[in-house]
């Protein structure tokens, strides 16, 4: 099949969602398919976007071919886009759908694109309604889903959304694959020597854009209970503020965090991101909301136990006691979680779990989900 990807992907940083792309695109092409990527010449205008860049330093992936064209606030170029894949008579045109302020931009292109008659559309959407709400969000993503012949949420809570906003299309549900891009595991020990963090320490792992909704200060907020205090659990704190840093650096300072967290507080490149979760005895996602989180498929990938919260598609990927705990999104209960984790040394059993586990999170299966609703 002829395949173009539209979303995210390099140079643009784009978080899980542009190495997503950029796995699924090498997926493809290892089954013979012939896929382009067309990703965003502009992504957010600024006042969109928190954080400080939207552009990645590192080297291009190989063998991808990824042209930089669309304009996410600019209708002519929409109709420009349009025409030319248009013109290109795909088989497939797969669009990502994250939030509905590219419903306009991705919208319209892909009224154009089914115009020749040829083109199929397929979504794969991370969320419908987003985390952080805004007017106008049902009407754009709407506009949005009125143009897509199938889609695949990769949570049950985006598939119930999308049954509200557009009970007719085609949808399934595909849990969100492995992302094994980021290299293989290393060992404990050498993880630790490259982050300059003692052996023997309890660490725990933050991972990822630090926005509200993932709820970084229930965390803090836990690690300030005398008895998580008393156990001396470390916290690694990896990821880019995209919100008020000012806020969490009060929480740390209030609770006496200074001498308990591992800063590294700016974006993570592609191949440092095995260090930080090899480095960890466990994952912590203490969200507020939640649809799914590609760090728990991160997780999976370097066999790391996760303690998540009972919000959205969380629990669907974490089982509870199996490869990890699920807690209530409270500072009480995520401190209760993180006390049973170290105190009934669960790392081993879960981590044995999760090569069993992780085997049903194959790019195998989701990409064959998506030529079926394409077909």
């Amino acid at each position: 099949m002829r395949i173009v990807i539209l979303g995210s992907a390099y140079p643009l940083r784009g978080g899980g969602i542009a190495s997503f792309n950029e796995r699924l695109a090498e997926h493809y092409q290892q089954l013979g398919h012939e896929v382009d990527i067309y990703s965003f010449s502009l992504q957010y205008p600024n006042f969109l976007f928190p954080g400080k860049s939207q552009f990645s330093d590192e080297p291009a992936p190989k063998d991808l071919r990824i042209f930089s064209k669309v304009n996410s606030i600019n209708p002519f170029n929409w109709i420009k886009i349009g025409r030319e894949l248009k013109k290109a008579k795909y088989d497939l045109l797969i669009v990502r759908f994250w939030m509905p302020f590219f419903g306009p931009c991705l919208g319209t292109i892909q009224r154009i694109v089914r115009q020749n008659n040829h083109t199929k559309v397929v979504c794969i959407a991370d969320n419908i309604i987003p985390h952080e709400q805004r007017i106008g969000d049902k009407i754009l993503a709407q506009y949005f889903l009125n143009a897509v012949d199938g889609c695949v949420t990769m949570s049950q809570s985006v598939l119930e959304d999308l049954s509200k906003i557009n009970p007719h299309i085609p949808a399934i549900y595909s849990p969100h694959p492995l992302y094994d891009n980021y290299g293989p595991a290393i060992g404990l020990e050498q993880a630790r020597a490259q982050l300059n963090i003692p052996l023997s320490e309890k660490v725990v792992l933050f991972f990822g854009f630090i926005r509200q909704y993932k709820g970084l200060d229930i965390l803090l907020e836990a690690l300030g209970k005398p008895e998580i205090k008393n156990l001396n659990v470390k916290l690694l704190l990896a990821g880019e503020f995209y919100g008020d840093e000012a806020y969490y650096q009060d929480l740390i300072q209030k609770y006496h965090l200074q001498d308990r967290i591992y800063p590294h507080t700016s974006f993570i490149p592609n191949d440092e991101v095995g260090r930080y979760f090899c480095a960890a005895d466990a994952v912590v996602l203490p969200y507020r909301t939640a649809t799914q989180s590609g760090i728990t498929q991160v997780a999976y990938h370097y066999d790391v136990p996760m303690i998540v919260t009972r919000v959205g598609g969380l629990p669907e990927l974490v089982h509870d006691e199996v490869v990890g705990l699920v807690v209530e999104p409270t500072a009480e209960e995520v401190a209760k979680g993180i006390i049973a984790f170290y105190q009934d040394d669960r790392s081993r059993l879960f981590r044995e779990n999760m090569k069993e586990e992780k085997k049903k999170y194959s790019w195998d299966t989701f990409g064959e989900e998506i030529l079926r609703l394409g077909q």
